[in-house]
């Protein structure tokens, strides 16, 4: 492959960020012979070990700092998903008229021959991501998962031989700078209000999710939430062939509450007590994953294929820190859901319970009311437990309908309080509505936590 020009070969590519996506475009950029100066304002041991890697490859790196001025005379700007658009880096650029590319945008480049089925949503966007692929390769055709699910498209741009599919989960802030993704699929899961710490608006948020469809045509695919008002809204002049999903409504993929069975394309699929994933959410996640798989070829289609399509189904695993069940010690129920990171993905776990549940919430306030979760937690929820930055205005809008016991920023405190409040037969659910950077790294960080705190005194 020749891809295109990404900039004159005689100017600079400036990389923000030393992260997995950071390291791996740079790697990609050099090995295509581009001049790279790369900068993290973080300074780590592994921060420290990435520089170094880099430099090997003749990449320019600063740890500690961004040479701002630098930044300001590139070609280009490529950004990581956390570095937020009022960041020093990015808005000088902008104001200097520098081209920002996100590293999917960069990647896309260097991608021959995979086709790629994109994925974006609110919520359930990284377990459908999953699915997709997992149903492929159930299929013995070669595909990966990449994008905001934890591998950098980069590192699948760099393989010497590179799958026939890619799943590609697509955040917010990814779309935003990606504006030549032009899937074989698109998949829009469900649209909620999040990230309000960093979007002005609900409809600033929406504007991003809705670049999913910036390039759409009359032969355009797209599999789409019918349950969703605000999907359906967003989709209803795209163009293309649009295939609808739906756990409550007649839909070309839906679950039949008499049958219980999953029936996808005008068939059966598969019975849902076969499909292991905790949740009504989940049967959505299944349907769309199932539903994509299909639209993209229509030798997904054929009986061999769906039998396949089933089988790979029934082997799919919930994966860490979604609904991912920790253990029962003592006949309580341990449920890590750490990456529900806002108001709606905590609400969809919450209605996925079937036991009378403790509910920890807590973490960095983004912007959302919980007083949405108040109709789930009166079903549910016997106590929540409150903690970090957000406890006390997590307590102020859920007091009115459930107990709400407020504490600290001491996990082992949340976690030996969550211990007595439950009983045999009940659950403890970590389910935050929060981001996690009051009191840790990242989400992966908050859910080992939890998961060690539970196994340690069963």
């Amino acid at each position: 492959m020749t891809p295109r020009e990404l900039v004159p070969r005689e100017r600079e590519i400036a990389v923000i960020g030393l992260a997995r996506s950071g390291r791996a475009v740079v790697m990609l950029l050099r090995k295509h012979g581009y001049t790279v100066y790369a900068s993290d304002v973080a300074t780590s041991p592994e921060t420290g070990k990435v520089a170094e890697e880099l430099r090997g490859l003749g990449a320019v790196v600063d740890v500690g700092r961004h040479h701002v001025e630098r930044i300001a005379r590139a070609g280009l700007v490529v950004t990581s998903p956390g570095v937020p658009p009022s960041a020093r880096p990015t808005s000088t650029s902008r104001e200097n008229n520098v081209p920002i590319a996100s590293e999917v945008e960069v990647a896309l480049n260097f991608i021959d021959g995979p086709r790629i089925i994109a994925v974006t949503g609110t919520n359930g966007k990284t377990t459908t991501t999953a699915l997709i692929a997992h149903l492929l390769r159930g299929l013995d055709i070669d595909a990966a998962e990449a994008g905001n699910i934890g591998t950098p498209l980069s590192e699948i741009a760099l393989r010497e031989q590179q799958p026939k599919w890619i799943s590609l989960e697509m955040s917010s802030f990814q779309l935003h700078d990606t504006p030549s993704l032009k899937p074989a699929v698109g998949v829009l899961t469900n649209l909620s209000p999040d990230h309000l710490d960093r979007y002005s608006s609900v409809e600033e948020y929406f504007a991003d999710k809705a670049r999913l469809f910036a390039n759409a045509d009359a032969e355009s695919v797209w599999v789409v939430n019918k349950d969703d008002k605000a999907v359906v809204r967003m989709v209803r002049d795209v163009g293309g062939h649009k295939h609808w999903f739906s756990v409550s409504k007649k839909a070309e993929a839906s679950l039949d509450a008499r049958t219980g069975q999953l029936v996808v394309m005008g068939a059966p699929l598969l019975a849902r007590a076969d499909f292991p994933l905790l949740g009504q959410h989940n049967v959505g996640n299944a349907l769309a994953a199932s539903l994509a798989v299909m639209a993209a070829d229509r030798s997904h289609q054929t009986p061999k294929a769906r039998k396949g399509i089933a089988k790979a189904l029934t082997t799919f695993r919930s994966l860490p820190h979604r609904l991912e069940l920790v253990g029962e010690f003592g006949g309580v129920q341990w449920i890590n859901d750490s990456k529900a990171t806002n108001v709606s993905s905590t609400a969809v776990a919450i209605d996925g319970m079937e036991r009378p549940t403790v509910l920890l919430l807590g973490g960095r306030h983004k912007g959302e009311t919980y007083a949405t979760l108040a109709d789930a937690v009166r079903r549910k929820v016997k106590r929540v437990i409150a903690y970090g930055e957000a406890a006390t205005i997590i307590a102020t809008d859920l007091r009115p309908v459930v107990d709400v016991v407020r504490l600290g920023d001491d996990f082992e405190e949340v976690m030996r309080a969550a211990r007595a409040a439950a009983n045999v037969g009940e659950a403890v659910l970590l389910s935050p509505a929060c981001s996690s950077y009051d009191m840790f790294s990242n989400y992966e960080e908050r859910g080992e936590r939890f998961r060690a705190l539970a196994a340690k005194e069963a």
